[in-house]
């Protein structure tokens, strides 16, 4: 079966862009959600989360949680997930899917290893 990776992220982001990149290069197919244009789905959100934890999805050194003034403020666990739904200024991006597998941020040695055969 062909690979296939779901990749959210902006258009704007470095990262985003390093990975279509990485994996039009190697030609798998990339389904690309821009979270400018639309927001990833809540079950999405917690399907990285559950694998991570909420807090590594949250972008801490982004332009966008420092406006917000989060960066002076506790932010619990609990409020995470429903701040990224709202806000996906604040991801971590790319959020990297591909069947089972999940990466956050640029991961390009994690992606090799789903390549190889």
């Amino acid at each position: 079966m062909a690979m296939e990776v779901q990749i959210f992220g902006t258009k704007s982001c470095n990262e985003t862009r390093k990975a279509l990149r990485f994996f039009k290069e190697r030609r798998i197919k990339t389904h690309f959600v821009d979270l400018k244009e639309r927001a990833a789905a809540p079950g999405e959100l917690k399907r990285f989360a559950e694998r991570f934890g909420a807090e590594a999805l949250l972008d801490r050194g982004g332009k966008r949680f420092k406006e917000r003034g989060l960066h002076v403020a506790h932010v619990p666990e609990s409020r995470i997930l429903p701040m990224l739904a709202d806000d996906a200024a604040l991801l971590v991006t790319p959020l990297v899917r591909s069947g089972n597998q999940l990466t956050v941020g640029w991961d390009e040695a994690k992606w090799k290893g789903w390549i190889a055969p």
